[in-house]
C-alpha cells in the first residue's frame, strides 16, 4: 500500500538540513554523506513518499514547491539525471515556481535522498510508475515532464507509459537520442560497474564532467554537485550507492528509448547544449565506434525530425546542463515554451 507519512505534520516527512560544504572547499576533503544523502543541504524542504515495490518498503524523496505570485493551476515534475539529484534543479524549481507552476522534484528510488535497496529490478517502466504513485498520492492528475540526462529517457518513458497525464514533455539533453550497443558500443556488467563506481573520487567526477559536460570549461558553483555525488559515494552507504549506481547503469545502457520517439503523443521541446559529448561507456568503445557518437550537435536534430509535435532550441557552446551554465537564457526559452504550447490564461 502507498502512503505519505510523516514525523512531524501530517502527510509530510522532514528531512532535516545541515550546513552545506563551501564552494571553495578543495576536492581532497570531500564531505560524507548519509546512505540517503544525509547531511547534505537541499534548497527546499525534503518530504518523503513510502511505498511497497518488488516486496520491499521503499521511501522517495522530493520536494513540493507550491506556485508563488499568479497562480496558473499547473504542475511541472522534475526528472533529474544518472549524476545529479532533485537539489540540482534548484534554479529550474524559483522560475518554474515564480511562473506561477507547482513544482515536484522527486529523487528516483536508488538516487540521492530515497532508498537504495539491496535488490531491485530496475527499469524505467519501474520508475515511470514509482513516480506516478507519488503523483497519485499528491493528487497531480496531470502534470508537464522536465527530464534532464537521465531524467530524459525517463520522462519519455512516462509520457509513451501514462500518455493521458502528459501535458507536455522537455528533454534538457537527454542521453538516449541513441542506441549506444547498437553503434557497436561494449557491454559493461553489473559487476564491472560496481567495481568501478566503488571506486570513484571527486576529482575523477570533476574530470568527467569537465571534458564530457561542460567542453572543458568549469565554474565554481559546480564544485557543490561534485561534492554531492562523490560524498554520497564515499559515506557509510557507499557499497549500497554503488549496487545501485552499477544496476541503474545497465539499465540506462540496455534499455532504450530511442526506437520509441515515433510513438510520443504530447508536445515535446528539445533544449539542447550543442557542446555536449555524453555517450554511456564511451571511455571503452573502439576509436571508430567513439568517434561517431555523443554529438548533441547532431543529434538533436535527428531526435527532433523522429518526435511528432517536437520543438527543437539549441545552445551553442553550452553542454550536458544548460540550465546549470546559462539558467536565464535557458528558463526564459523554457517558459515561452510552456505558455506557446498550453497558453495561460
Amino acid at each position: 500500500m502507498s502512503r505519505i507519512f510523516s514525523r512531524w505534520l501530517p502527510g509530510l516527512l522532514l528531512t532535516a538540513a545541515l550546513p552545506a560544504l563551501s564552494h571553495a572547499q578543495s576536492q581532497t576533503e570531500t564531505p560524507e554523506y548519509g546512505p540517503q544523502l544525509e547531511g547534505f543541504e537541499y534548497p527546499y524542504t525534503v518530504k518523503h513518499f513510502a511505498f511497497e515495490s518488488q516486496g520491499k518498503s521503499l521511501q522517495m524523496g522530493y520536494m513540493d514547491i507550491a506556485a508563488q505570485g499568479k497562480v496558473n493551476g499547473r504542475s511541472v515534475v522534475l526528472m533529474h539525471g544518472k549524476n545529479f539529484c532533485g537539489a540540482t534543479w534548484d534554479s529550474s524549481i524559483k522560475a518554474l515556481s515564480e511562473a506561477g507552476y507547482r513544482v515536484i522534484a522527486p529523487d528516483q528510488i536508488g538516487f540521492c535522498t530515497s532508498s537504495k535497496p539491496d535488490h531491485y529490478q530496475y527499469s524505467f517502466q519501474q520508475l515511470a510508475s514509482n513516480t506516478q504513485q507519488l503523483l497519485k498520492a499528491l493528487g497531480i492528475q496531470k502534470a508537464t515532464l522536465l527530464g534532464h540526462s537521465t531524467g530524459g529517457m525517463l520522462a519519455t518513458r512516462y509520457a509513451l507509459q501514462y500518455p493521458d497525464q502528459v501535458e507536455q514533455l522537455a528533454l534538457v539533453n537527454p542521453i538516449g537520442l541513441e542506441d549506444w550497443k547498437a553503434l557497436g558500443v561494449p557491454y559493461r556488467t553489473v559487476d564491472q560497474w560496481y567495481e568501478r563506481e566503488l571506486n570513484v573520487t571527486a576529482q575523477g567526477i570533476h574530470d568527467y564532467q569537465r571534458s564530457t559536460y561542460y567542453d572543458g570549461r568549469w565554474k565554481p558553483e559546480f564544485d557543490r554537485w561534485v561534492n554531492m555525488y562523490a560524498g554520497l559515494a564515499k559515506g557509510p552507504g557507499k557499497t549500497a550507492v554503488a549496487w545501485n549506481s552499477a544496476l541503474i547503469y545497465d539499465m540506462i545502457f540496455t534499455q532504450p528509448v530511442y526506437y520509441e520517439f515515433k510513438d510520443l503523443k504530447v508536445p515535446t521541446l528539445l533544449l539542447i547544449g550543442t557542446s555536449d559529448t555524453t555517450a554511456i561507456n564511451k571511455d571503452i568503445a573502439p576509436p571508430e565506434v567513439k568517434a561517431k557518437i555523443g554529438h548533441y550537435d547532431v543529434l538533436g536534430k535527428q531526435v527532433a525530425k523522429l518526435i511528432p509535435q517536437s520543438t527543437l532550441i539549441e545552445f551553442p557552446g553550452l553542454g550536458h546542463a544548460p540550465q546549470m551554465e546559462e539558467p536565464a537564457k535557458f528558463h526564459q526559452a523554457l517558459l515561452d515554451w510552456l505558455n506557446k504550447t498550453n497558453p495561460v490564461r
